[in-house]
Formats: structure tokens, C-alpha cells, sequence
């Protein structure tokens, strides 16, 4: 985005009509670029271009001049500036990731600027040598949005949702264009987190527990959740021997009245006896280690209840918003002191972590209270504070608004899309397309969860795959005695960790810019370390239409193995072939299907493809080496080891004992069943 002059700045003030603002002086010394407004009535305003570390910024500063005792006129609470940036970007495609409630961020497929949505808070796009990434920045006070705009004109919307404002000095936008894609969203993303003062993704501590498999009551029991419906599916997770190793309690347990909660203890009703017993039991019966609770960043969906014990004991860490509900004081320093006291006691009941849901309802909280970003800044702080008493376990939930996302300095990890909604007709499709666009963002600064599902429903395969490659959490919500075994034996191991992945799942770049509903298949792609230090990559493809379609794949779809010579394993059809690095492999799906392949790379003609049975195959491989053409690796404890040989294979050891003829041989593909425990394979 090129320094124009050509900027107009549109105001909404009270008791005013609108008021317009052209440039009148322009000032470069190289450095910056400041664009002087017409001083006009009382409001003087300068729009100023900046480039560092590969990103260029817009910033606006304005200031309407107080008069002693008399009515200024100043800001408007809803969109009060507007403002009009002439561009020269030309794109060829674009993607708009915009708000489609206060809460989730959904994909709009692009052509030009007047197709932006309203609310749009990220825009992927393709020029013709290469792609950039514009991203909206919320400020200290103040949230921008992109709006649609004109040809050659991008339109700007900001607002602290607080009427009566009279200056901002605010960042308008980050932008940045690269080779790749994720390059320009990486610049950008990192230039805005280090503006805030909060982590990327490799800065924070994924929580222990969400390594493993786990399960959350919410589509089991929705708010009808019990003790004693907690424990029986504690015992069913015993008797059929899947290895969940933490439970979340979802929505249903608090003491609320109404929307409003009174009581930092759980329902008497539900939970007579508390949740420490009930733990305890569970952890003694199962192999269930940890146990997390939901709770609403305001305490409950409606705040805290006037007149309960609860408000009187927290008084000084709650505030009371204009329209008298009682939230937890959006400031680090007050706020803090009410989770603090939540934490301390559900934690002395045996509580690893919680879940805090209804993030972006900070706007809905205080609107015209207090400016949005101080206001989310203050709430998130106090949260986090708190969070120390579960070593940072939050998963962060309903805050994909921009004004969450940069406002959590150090907690892990974030859902990623709207609900999994068991009975929503074709719901897995826009599951999907949620969370495959909103990673490439959120993902460079969260492990992000693509919520849960059901093992046993129509498409419990298919999201379960999906989970698998996510490189989140992984956990699932089946109703009692409806958890199916073999849906959740691919995606963990015998003591329920997950194959851990480097990054979030993502589109591969020729998928960013078309709707994968309407033409052609998704691909979705993610790398994990494996054998001393390698990579390996997976790709998972989706047909989410009503045709049969071709498609093309190769390590070159997956950065992290640019350039890399690699075997590609057809993970359902058992097959593989060995391709050079810009080599690619045609293949067909059916309409409605899915499938995935696994990358491992290409040495000396041997490599393990790990355990065939996992989703992450390559994983299981701990080590490896291959000397003089015999490859050596011990394997993770499980059910059938796949290896590759491009040359037939001689002899084959598990553990010092010959086991050749135990093998079973499918072209490159040879098989071995293993025995459950760790195994060293030996392959001449």
C-alpha cells in the first residue's frame, strides 16, 4: 500500500452533522509521510504513513478543541470515523474475514473492495506477483474494521464504542505483501503483537493436559449436567478403554439465577457434594488426570447477581455498568482480585483449568461505559492474572473480535470457530470453513482448538481426521454410552497424548482464494517433528461438493518441506511414492469424501512411515538411522509399524528377534504388527 495523498476523513460527532476533512499539506522526510487534514470547525487531524520491519501502517491522530464550560461535540459512541484511503493495490482475488456475530470470524471470497463484508477484521489476497495480508488494528482505545469500499479505495471504520470522545493518536491498519502468503500475515501479526505487548504462538505454554485426548459435557448433557452423569461417563471411558485424560464440565453447573451468578460453588442441586469427591473417585477408577470448568468472562452470560452474598463478598472487584449489571472491574489490578478468589477455591475442589467463554461481549459490557480496547485490555489482564492458579490452563472462547485476540498476553490457546452443532444440517462444511480460514491469522498467535464433536455422529470420521490435523486440543462430547472406540483409537496413543504438530492446520495458498463449496477440494496442511529432528507433513483434502473432483499435491503444497524430496503414504489406500521436490501426484474424490496423505522424507531409500493405524503415523517414530542401506528406529508402543523401501527387503528384526516372514509386503509398503509395546525395528 503505496503513501497517497488522497485521504478523506469522515466525522460523526454529537449534535453535528457529518463533517468532512480533505488533505491540505503533505510532509515526507523519508521516515514518514504525514498527511495534514483542512483544519475545520474545532477538529485538527493528520493521517501518517509508516514502514518498518516489512509492514507499512496508517495512523490517525485527531483532536477536537475544548471550550471551557461549552458543548465541544465530540465523537459519536457507534463508528465515529470514517476514513477514506486511496490504494494502489490491484488485487487478483481476495479473502475478507469478517464478523458474522460478535463472537467468530467466517470467510467472504472476494474479487474486489466493494465485496468487502461489513465488520471484516482480516483480508487474505493474491497479486499478480505475489500476495499481501491487510490487517485492521485495534489501538489503545479504539477498534478499526475494514468496510466495503470503492475502486482503487479502501474505507475504514473505527470506534471505541464510548460517545464523547475528543482525541485519538490510533494505529488504522497493518500491511505487508510477501512471496507467500503466510509470510505477509506473519509480518503483520507480529508487528501488531509486539505493538500490544502480548506473545505469538511459539512464545506461549500449551496446557499439559490438552496434549491429550479429553472430553467436554456440553453436547452430552447441555445444561442438565449432574455428578452423577459426570461419573458414568467417567465409567464408560474405563470400560471401554479410551484413554481420555481430562473432563471438561461445560455450562450447567454454576449457582446462577437466571443469567446471573450467585455463588462461586457449584449447583447444590447437581453437584451435592461439591467436585473434589467426585475427582477423586474418578481419577482413582480412570485414567482421567485433570478436570476443567466453563464459566463466562463476566462470571455468568448476565454478570454476577445484585444482592447475593457473592456481589457483597467481591464488591471491590466488580463494577457496575450503565444498565446496572455487575461485572468483574475491567482493569488488571481490580478485576483480578475476583477471578483470584474463584480460582483459589475451584482449585482447592480439584480443578487443572477452565474454560472462559463469552469473550467478546466486552463491547456488550461496557458500551459507553468505557472505551472498548481499555475496557478488554483491563478484563483479559485480570483473567490472565488469575490464570497463574492453573499455570496459564485457560482455553479462551467466544473472543475471535480483534480487540480479544491482542489483548491476551500469555494464555495459550483459543477456539478457533462457531459450535459444533450436532443436528445443524451440512454444519461439518461450515465448521470446516471457519476454522481452516481463521488460522492462518489466529494461528501466529494461538494453538488453536477447533472445538469439539461426537465420535458417533454421521460425520464423526470425518471430524475426527479434521481434529487430528488441527494441532490443537482434541477432545469429543458423546452423550453416555455413545462414545465409539475406534473413532478415537487414530488419534492418540494407548495413554491418550496426542501426536504433537508444529503449527495449526492452514490451506494450501492455491486454496485461499476460492470457495472449496463451490469448486474443487480443500487441502489442509501441518508439519510435526519426528526421529531426531525431522519433519513430516500431512495433508488432509475435503470434497465439500456435489461432484467428483481432480486434484494435485507434493511437499511444495507444505513450506516446511520446500525443496525436499520426499515419499508421499496414500494413508487410506495404503500406497506410496517416492517424488522429487517440486513433483507432484494427481489423485481423484468422490463428492462428500475425504482423505489424507502423510509426507516423510526421502534419504537413502528406506524410511518409516511410523504407525499406520494413527492419523499421525510418522510421530510414533522416536528415532531413527539409516547406515550402509539398514534402517534402525524404535517405534511408540502400538498396533502395526508401516516402512518404505524403495529396493525389496532382506530381513527384518523387532527387538533382536527375526521377524521377516511376519511381514506383509504392498509394493513399497511393508507392514508389521507390533505387540502394543515400544518396539526397535531393524529393516536390511
Amino acid at each position: 500500500m503505496q503513501r497517497k495523498n488522497n485521504i478523506v476523513l469522515r466525522l460523526h460527532r454529537q449534535r453535528k452533522p457529518e463533517q468532512v476533512l480533505l488533505p491540505l499539506v503533505r510532509e515526507d522526510n523519508g521516515e514518514a509521510l504525514r498527511v495534514i487534514l483542512e483544519k475545520q470547525d474545532n477538529v485538527t487531524a493528520e493521517f501518517i504513513y509508516r514502514t518498518e520491519k516489512k509492514v507499512r501502517s496508517g495512523w490517525l491522530k485527531l483532536e477536537i478543541e475544548q471550550d471551557g464550560c461549552r458543548r465541544s461535540d465530540n465523537l459519536e459512541e457507534e463508528l465515529p470515523v470514517i476514513l477514506e484511503v486511496e490504494t494502489d493495490i490491484r488485487p487478483e482475488a481476495m479473502t475478507a474475514m469478517y464478523l458474522l456475530n460478535d463472537w467468530w470470524t467466517r470467510p467472504a471470497f472476494i474479487n474486489d473492495f466493494s465485496e468487502i463484508p461489513e465488520l471484516t477484521q482480516a483480508i487474505y489476497g493474491k497479486l499478480r506477483n505475489g500476495y499481501f495480508f491487510l490487517l485492521p488494528m485495534p489501538g489503545k482505545q479504539f477498534k478499526t474494521q475494514v468496510k466495503p469500499g470503492r475502486e482503487n479505495t479502501l474505507i475504514f471504520g473505527m470506534s471505541a464504542c464510548k460517545g464523547g470522545i475528543s482525541k485519538l493518536d490510533e494505529p488504522v491498519y497493518a500491511y505487508a505483501e510477501a512471496d507467500s502468503l503466510q509470510e505477509a500475515v506473519h509480518a503483520c501479526m507480529a508487528w501488531a503483537a509486539e505493538y500490544h505487548g502480548i506473545r505469538l504462538k511459539e512464545e506461549r505454554n500449551m496446557p499439559e493436559m490438552l496434549k491429550y485426548l479429553g472430553w467436554c459435557s456440553w453436547d452430552a448433557f447441555y445444561t442438565e449436567i449432574s455428578e452423577e452423569k459426570v461419573r458414568a461417563k467417567g465409567r464408560e471411558f474405563a470400560e471401554k478403554n479410551v484413554p481420555v485424560r481430562w473432563m471438561l464440565m461445560d455450562d450447567g453447573w454454576l449457582s446462577v439465577h437466571g443469567d446471573a451468578l450467585y455463588d462461586f460453588a457449584p449447583e447444590k442441586e447437581k453437584f451435592p457434594n461439591g467436585f473434589a469427591q467426585m475427582i477423586c473417585d474418578i481419577k482413582r477408577d480412570t485414567q482421567v488426570d485433570w478436570f476443567g470448568v466453563w464459566h463466562a468472562l463476566g462470571g455468568y452470560w448476565g454478570g454476577i447477581e445484585p444482592g447475593s452474598d457473592l456481589a457483597a463478598k467481591e464488591q471491590e472487584h466488580l463494577y457496575q455498568n450503565a444498565p446496572g449489571k455487575l461485572i468483574p472491574w475491567p482493569d488488571a489490578a481490580k478485576g483480578y482480585g475476583f477471578y483470584r478468589d474463584w480460582y483459589e477455591y475451584l482449585k482447592r475442589e480439584g480443578i487443572s483449568f477452565s474454560k472462559v467463554d463469552g469473550q467478546s461481549a466486552v463491547h456488550n459490557y461496557f458500551e459507553n461505559d468505557l472505551p472498548l480496547m481499555t475496557a478488554t485490555r483491563g478484563m483479559h489482564g485480570a483473567l490472565e492474572g488469575a490464570a497463574a492458579y492453573f499455570d496459564g490452563a485457560v482455553i479462551n472462547c467466544m473472543g475471535m473480535a480483534a480487540e480479544n485476540m491482542f489483548s491476551r498476553p500469555q494464555t495459550a490457546v483459543a477456539r478457533n470457530s462457531d459450535d459444533f452443532v450436532p443436528k445443524r444440517e451440512d454444519g461439518f462444511a461450515e465448521h470446516l470453513l471457519q476454522n481452516a480460514y481463521n488460522t492462518p491469522y489466529q494461528g501466529e498467535l494461538y494453538v488453536c482448538d477447533w472445538d469439539m464433536f461426537w465420535t458417533s455422529h454421521e460425520d464423526g470420521l470425518r471430524h475426527s481426521l479434521l481434529r487430528a490435523i488441527s494441532g490443537g486440543p482434541v477432545y469429543f462430547s458423546d452423550r453416555i454410552g455413545e462414545t465409539a472406540p475406534e473413532v478415537a483409537a487414530p488419534l492418540c496413543y494407548a495413554d491418550g497424548r496426542l501426536p504433537q504438530l508444529l503449527r495449526a492446520a492452514r490451506p494450501t495458498q492455491d486454496c485461499m482464494f476460492r470457495d472449496p463449496r463451490k469448486d474443487g477440494v480443500l487441502k489442509l496442511t501441518n508439519v510435526g517433528a519426528y526421529a531426531n529432528g525431522k519433519i513430516g507433513g500431512v495433508i488432509a483434502v475435503y470434497n465439500l461438493t456435489h461432484q467428483e473432483q481432480t486434484y494435485r499435491i507434493g511437499a511444495s503444497d507444505i513450506p516446511e518441506l520446500s525443496g525436499k524430496n520426499c515419499w508421499i503414504y496414500d494413508c487410506r489406500n495404503q500406497t506410496a511414492a517416492a517424488c522429487s521436490a517440486e513433483e507432484g501426484r494427481e489423485y481423484r474424490l468422490a463428492a462428500g469424501d475425504f482423505t489424507w496423505f502423510l509426507f516423510v522424507e526421502d534419504t537413502e531409500g528406506k524410511t518409516f512411515v511410523g504407525l499406520v493405524d494413527k492419523y499421525i503415523s510418522f510421530d510414533a517414530v522416536l528415532w531413527m538411522h539409516e547406515i550402509g542401506g539398514r534402517l534402525m528406529g524404535e517405534i511408540c508402543g502400538g498396533k502395526t509399524v508401516g516402512f518404505l523401501s524403495k529396493e525389496p527387503v532382506k530381513r527384518v528384526l523387532c527387538n533382536g528377534e527375526d521377524v521377516t516372514a511376519q511381514v506383509e509386503k504392498k509394493d513399497c509398503l511393508y507392514l508389521l504388527e507390533l505387540n502394543g509395546q515400544n518396539a526397535v525395528v531393524e529393516v536390511e
